[in-house]
This record gives C-alpha cells, sequence and structure tokens, in this order.
C-alpha cells in the first residue's frame, strides 16, 4: 500500500457504519492529510487475514501513523452495532496532532471533562442508539422484540435529554468551544440522506418514528441547536454530503 501520507484510515467514511467517518472528521478538522484503505463491511473484509494484522479484533475504523513508526489504534467492539471505539482514535489524534486545542483543551479539570463525555458517547449513546436501530430496523422479526425496542428508545430520548439540560446551560460540552467531545456524538447522531443526517436522525427517523407526539426540537430545543451548529461544519457537512450520495448509490432513495 503507498503511504504517500502520513496517516492510513481503515474503512470506509462514505459508508453507512458511524465511526469511519467520524474520524474522518477529526482528520479533517485538523487539516490533517490521510489515505483511505476502504474495508468493506458487507464483503466481511474485516475478517480478512490482512485486515486482521491491522486490527485483531476486525472492526473498522482503524488508523496508522506512519510519522509514529506505523503505531496502529483501532476499535473494538461492544455489541452487534459495535461503538467502541474510535473515541480512542479521537483521543490520539488531538493529543498528537492538536498542540494549538483546536479541539481540544489544555487545562486539567477540562480535560477529564472531555473524556467524561468521550465515555459517555462510547457507553451510553453508541450503544442504545445501534442496538435500537438494529432492533427496530434490522431484526429480521421486530414484533417480537416490542419490550426491547421500548427499552431503547426510552434509552434514546434519556441521551438527548442528559445533553439537552447540560447544553441549555452552555453552548458546547466542554471548554466553551466545539471540541472532539461534542464531534463525537454528530454522527450518530445524524443518518445519510435517504433518512436526512446520521444516528441523533437515525433515532429519530428509525428508533423513535413510531413515538406520537415526538418533536424534538421542540421537547429538547437546546440539543437540538447544538446538532444543527455541529452539522453546518464544512467538514461535517462535506462528508456527510459525499456519505449521503454513497448510501443512495447503494440503498436508493427510499
Amino acid at each position: 500500500m503507498s503511504q504517500n501520507k502520513p496517516l492510513t484510515l481503515y474503512g470506509q467514511p462514505e459508508s453507512l457504519a458511524p465511526n469511519p467517518i467520524k474520524v474522518a472528521i477529526v482528520l479533517e478538522e485538523l487539516g490533517l492529510e490521510y489515505n483511505v484503505m476502504p474495508i468493506d463491511i458487507r464483503k466481511d473484509e474485516q475478517r480478512s487475514a490482512e485486515y486482521l494484522e491491522v486490527n485483531p479484533n476486525g472492526r473498522t475504523p482503524a488508523l496508522v501513523d506512519h510519522s509514529n513508526g506505523n503505531f496502529t489504534i483501532w476499535k473494538y467492539h461492544i455489541n452487534h452495532m459495535g461503538r467502541r471505539e474510535s473515541d480512542a482514535i479521537l483521543l490520539y489524534l488531538v493529543e498528537r496532532y492538536d498542540p494549538e486545542h483546536k479541539l481540544s483543551v489544555a487545562e486539567g479539570d477540562d480535560k477529564f471533562t472531555l473524556i467524561q463525555w468521550l465515555f459517555f458517547q462510547a457507553s451510553g449513546q453508541g450503544p442504545y442508539f445501534g442496538q435500537g436501530f438494529w432492533f427496530k430496523y434490522l431484526d429480521p422479526d421486530p414484533e417480537k422484540l416490542t419490550s426491547a425496542i421500548g427499552r431503547y428508545q426510552q434509552e434514546v430520548l434519556r441521551v438527548f435529554g442528559v445533553l439537552d439540560g447540560v447544553l441549555s446551560k452552555q453552548e458546547w460540552l466542554v471548554g466553551g468551544k466545539p471540541t472532539i467531545a461534542d464531534l463525537s456524538f454528530v454522527t450518530l447522531t445524524t443518518l445519510p440522506s435517504w433518512t436526512a443526517q446520521r444516528w441523533n436522525t437515525a433515532a429519530l427517523n428509525f428508533v423513535l418514528k413510531d413515538l406520537q407526539d415526538l418533536d424534538v426540537e421542540k421537547q429538547f430545543p437546546s440539543f437540538y441547536r447544538w446538532h444543527q451548529r455541529l452539522c453546518a461544519r464544512p467538514a461535517v457537512s462535506r462528508l456527510l454530503a459525499v456519505q449521503a450520495e454513497s448510501v443512495k448509490v447503494i440503498w436508493g432513495d427510499g
């Protein structure tokens, strides 16, 4: 593989999976050049012997830093929808490549607050949104799983509520500015264009779509405005648009 750029991202940022695009967003926010090595999970390429040499756990994404002795950091698996964790990759990127703290924080307490939100994303938003999406949309017989679906719907609303409560008092999660803490949520918040914009949007269009009288913009206004600000960032907007077009080709407009 050509290593003409200092970093290689294994995965498909344009695919439906939320984690490769999350890493790509941070790479582009930091202005870092990177190769993309596509790993098509629809073809089980993440289980190939070649990729298992990169990530022995067989999940995407993984990141190789050629400027740091080919140091490799990768996502491990927590559940069927696999949400842990590309956040470790985000931490590595800002630790090594963000000396000006464009997407990170400098103060000690703020650092721990940032890590707190990454843990919340990885253990709260990711698994619950992912499992809700799975049981509601991908399971072959969702009608037999009404209790599971109901549980994950309530957890999605709880996560919205946690974020909304904090964001009603401040514009961003930590440091008074957008950081990887905020960006870690955005791709589990939006789903590609055939459903709008990603996981928080995926939650609305799939996991929560049959809940009556739900109006996220009115019931969680601070969360909603925060999400819109994140989606309007150039790197986020551009990569979501690329992803949306790719997913449309694969899945159609329906």
